[in-house]
């Protein structure tokens, strides 16, 4: 969006200055890297802004005169700090962003790890058969799996909501990383978060390695034994984060996190008026608003978000029935339960080094949609190799299918990241992030249904029906891309046309919020 760019380079490139400003941050050095206090006293402060370099403050306010349009409202929790002619260094805000990536994305990563440690070991039980305990068939194991997928489906929004209202991080982190990362950051952030998420299933193999040895004990399956431990491991690390993690960047002090709180005045004032001039949206909600009905009726209906959302329902199948039956297919191959597990990691080894690989270089070609193609042009071939390979191909040949496919480019990240910046706005951004996650365990249910048990063991008609949606997402992927660019060229082609006076009327008369103004461009 144009109104999401980075500022300026602070036009920190004069020596005089450079030197005055190293030496002020030298004397102040020990104090700025002493988390949760204020080495510099006010007389430090107010010189360090007078020497500093004159700033064009850049992003949202690159045009003289219109800071007023983005202001925030009185409630915003930040808006005590925010500063539109505020001045700072870069080496300052790398610090800054540094303390937030070890404060506050470390955790949020180690929430999303202990939450897939105990909702995705049933791969690992199935390989101690948990099926066959149970005396229930893949079928059955379907059907478990679309209610769990349907009961996250129907939860989401309203969990969405009350997560407005309570606190914005419960349960969308991403839209609590939002808080404190800029539109271009959010999406490598938003990898490490999804690199922790599969982590997990590199972890728990090791695990399950060990806890499934455990069958007998108590007379208690291995499976069971597995669910109960690493149940409690994600109990314990639930709780703890609920105590841990601050409600915003301005609301840091607590008990357990101090009296002064993680960041002193200088650095709030920093993280503030930064992700507000990147995204001046960020102020127009305070982090426990909650949202009306005609707000979320006013994200539903918002038409230039569905290419987005019908992406999120189809992208993922190709490669989710791999996912799914991974372990149940290397047991059918012959592999015993503690080999099966242990084959399971290269997958994730490749599937983590590809999401924070593809992630990277969406955001250095500045691409999204195009990126996100690769995960189709790289399943494709793989999915007509296990559609037309006999029935006697050797188990290792179709482990490495299996894995190259279960390790196929995972642009979840990218197309999060795309949804957060799109919206536009926090309202819609909150709601918008619940329905494409909503597309994205609809697809769930659709892909763990396409493979059925009169179809094994190489489910032929299961592969044919994810080649064709395969094709399909083809023309999602250009089409949203397409579909973007052009509302981009029109908008700009009114904007550019417009005096600096009618911006200036246009701003201050609109009712167009979000990203239906003509300043906004959608990220593609």
């Amino acid at each position: 969006m144009a109104i999401s760019q980075r500022p300026s380079n602070f036009d920190l490139v004069l020596s005089s200055n450079l030197a005055m400003v190293s030496a002020v941050e030298s004397s102040a050095s020990s104090g700025m890297e002493k988390e949760g206090t204020s080495s510099l006293t006010k007389r430090d402060h107010n010189a360090l802004e007078a020497e500093l370099p004159e700033y064009t403050p850049g992003g949202a306010f690159e045009t003289a005169g219109l800071e007023t349009h983005y202001e925030p409202i009185d409630s915003y929790e930040g808006k005590h700090r925010y500063d539109p002619a505020f001045k700072w260094t870069e080496n300052e805000e790398d610090k800054i962003v540094r303390k937030i990536d070890k404060r506050i994305c470390s955790w949020v990563c180690l929430m999303f790890f202990a939450l897939q440690l105990d909702r995705g070991n049933i791969s690992q039980a199935l390989s101690d058969n948990m099926l066959k305990d149970l005396h229930v068939n893949t079928n059955d194991y379907n059907t478990g799996q679309t209610i769990f997928y349907l009961c996250f489906l129907l939860a989401e929004v309203p969990s969405q909501l009350i997560s407005k209202r309570v606190g914005g991080f419960i349960p969308d982190c991403i839209l609590y990383l939002s808080y404190y990362y800029k539109s271009a950051e959010l999406p490598k952030r938003l990898s490490w978060f999804w690199t922790a998420y599969q982590a997990t299933q590199i972890v728990s193999a090791f695990l399950a390695f060990g806890i499934l040895r455990l069958r007998g004990r108590n007379g208690m399956a291995g499976w069971q034994w597995l669910f109960a431990l690493e149940g409690m491991i994600t109990g314990l690390i639930g709780i703890a984060s609920y105590f841990y993690l601050p409600p915003s960047p301005t609301q840091t002090a607590s008990k357990l996190r101090g009296k002064d709180g993680w960041f002193n005045e200088r650095e709030e004032k920093i993280m503030v008026n930064r992700v507000l001039r990147d995204d001046p949206s960020k102020g127009d909600m305070h982090n426990r608003q909650a949202l009306t009905f005609g707000m979320f009726w006013e994200c539903v209906t918002d038409y230039h978000m569905w290419p987005i959302y019908l992406i999120g329902l189809s992208w993922m199948i190709p490669n989710n029935p791999a996912t799914s039956y991974l372990t149940l297919q290397l047991k059918a191959n012959g592999f015993g339960t503690f080999r099966t597990n242990l084959l399971t990691i290269p997958a994730y080894v490749l599937f983590i080094i590809g999401l924070l690989f593809w992630t990277w270089i969406s955001e250095k070609i500045n691409q999204r949609f195009l990126v996100g193609l690769a995960s189709q042009i790289w399943a494709l071939p793989l999915l007509i190799a296990l559609e037309f390979i006999p029935g006697s191909t050797s188990a290792w040949t179709k482990w490495a299918l299996s894995t190259l496919l279960v390790g196929s480019p995972y642009v979840h990240a990218i197309l999060v990241s795309t949804t957060s910046r799109n919206a536009g706005s926090v309202r819609l951004r909150t709601v918008a992030s619940a329905f494409y996650n909503m597309c994205v365990q609809t697809s769930s249910i659709i892909g763990s249904n396409i493979y059925r048990e009169h179809d094994k063991p190489m489910y032929r008609t299961g592969n044919k029906v994810l080649i064709a949606i395969c094709c399909y997402n083809f023309a999602l992927f250009i089409g949203a891309k397409l579909f973007y660019v052009h509302v981009n060229k029109k908008r700009a082609a009114v904007w550019d046309a417009m005096t600096h006076e009618q911006r200036d009327t246009y701003l201050s008369t609109t009712k167009d919020r979000g990203n239906k103004r003509l300043d906004f461009r959608f990220a593609h």
